[in-house]
C-alpha cells in the first residue's frame, strides 16, 4: 500500500518505507531527523515542471499529464520506490501545504497504476 504523509508531521514505527518525493530539500527539516529509506529528487518533477505548475489547482490535470510522461520517460527515477511496494508498504513524503493537489499524489496514482494495471480504466 501507498501513502502519503507532508514532511512536517511526526513519524511513526508504522510507516513501512518511506522515500522523500521532492526535488528541493523541504525548509526547516534537518536531514539527521528525517527517518527516510531515500531522497528522490529524480521522482519529483522537473524544475521547469514544478514553476510552471506553481500549486495552482487549475492546472493540476495538466500538470498530472506532464509529470506522468516524465515518469514514463525515468522509470529508474521511481523504481526504488515500486521495489519497495512489492514487499510492504511504503509511504511518499512531501513538503507542499495542499494535500490534494501535489507531486505525491499524482506519484502514488502514477504507481498505482503501474502496479495494478488492471484495477484502472
Amino acid at each position: 500500500m501507498i501513502q502519503l504523509k507532508r514532511v512536517y508531521e511526526a513519524s511513526s514505527s508504522t510507516n513501512g518505507v518511506r522515500f522523500l518525493v521532492e526535488r528541493l530539500w523541504p525548509r526547516g527539516v534537518k536531514k539527521s531527523s528525517l527517518e527516510i529509506k531515500a531522497w528522490l529528487k529524480d521522482a519529483a518533477p522537473s524544475a521547469s515542471l514544478r514553476k510552471w505548475f506553481h500549486h495552482d489547482p487549475a492546472r493540476w490535470n495538466e500538470f498530472r499529464q506532464r509529470y506522468f510522461t516524465e515518469l514514463k520517460e525515468s522509470p529508474a527515477s521511481w523504481l526504488p520506490i515500486s521495489e519497495a511496494a512489492r514487499f510492504g508498504n511504503i509511504k511518499l513524503i512531501y513538503s507542499s501545504h495542499d494535500s490534494e493537489h501535489n507531486n505525491a499524489v499524482a506519484l502514488k496514482e502514477f504507481l498505482n497504476q503501474c502496479l495494478n494495471p488492471e484495477t484502472t480504466g
